[in-house]
């Protein structure tokens, strides 16, 4: 749930962005991956049951920390 607040609050600042911010793209493209691979293994864990697909959730961890320290570092160097 926070992580999708996390997204909506990256396009917001996109948008008032007046040069491209990469720590910006960045945090939203490590967003997506995180919610991709944290949720998905666990959804595809629990609905086959398939054991291995347990040691990618971590994966997903490491991308939504990377996502909020890009966040991070684009807020504090963004400019109007």
């Amino acid at each position: 749930m926070y992580h999708a607040l996390a997204l909506l609050l990256v396009a917001l600042l996109l948008t008032r962005a007046e040069v491209p911010q990469t720590f910006l793209v960045a945090s939203g493209f490590a967003f997506i991956v995180g919610v991709a691979l944290f949720s998905g293994s666990l959804y595809a864990l629990s609905f086959s049951g398939i054991k291995w697909l347990g040691a990618i959730t971590p994966l997903g961890g490491v991308a939504f920390m990377v996502g909020w320290g890009c966040l991070a570092v684009a807020a504090f160097s963004f400019k109007y």
